[in-house]
C-alpha cells in the first residue's frame, strides 16, 4: 500500500556470520564496557542458527518485491556494512530525481520589512 502511494521502500537484511556473532557475543563478555549489552537469552537463541536462517530467507524470499526490495547486506565488517548502506541509500535518494517545488507566483513583488 504505501508503494502503491508512492512511498520509496528500502529493506535492509544486516547479515552477519554464525563465527562472527560469537565473537562479538564473547567481547561483551570480556569488555566490562560492553557487559551491559549481554543477554543471556542470546545463548539459548543461538541453539536455533539454522531455523533462524531458513526462516528469514523464507520471509525475504516472500517479500521481497520490485517496489520494496530486500537488501542482503554482508555485515561481518562494520565498516562495509556502512558503506553498502549508505551507497544504496544514496542511490535510492538520487534515482527519485527529487528538486525543489516551483515558488509561488509574485515573489518578486513582495518586500520584507
Amino acid at each position: 500500500m504505501l508503494a502503491d502511494e508512492g512511498t520509496t521502500i528500502i529493506k535492509f537484511f544486516l547479515h552477519i556470520s554464525k563465527d562472527e556473532q560469537k565473537a562479538r557475543l564473547e567481547a561483551r563478555l570480556s569488555h566490562p564496557e560492553k557487559n551491559w549489552k549481554f543477554d543471556h537469552n542470546d545463548l539459548s537463541e543461538r541453539q536455533h542458527w539454522d531455523d533462524y536462517m531458513r526462516a528469514y530467507e523464507d520471509a525475504i524470499e516472500k517479500c521481497s518485491t520490485k517496489h520494496a526490495p530486500w537488501y542482503i547486506v554482508p555485515a561481518n565488517h562494520k565498516w562495509f556494512r556502512n558503506w553498502v548502506l549508505s551507497e544504496t541509500i544514496v542511490k535510492t535518494m538520487e534515482e527519485l530525481k527529487m528538486k525543489f517545488p516551483e515558488p509561488p507566483d509574485g515573489l518578486d513583488k513582495v518586500t520584507v520589512k
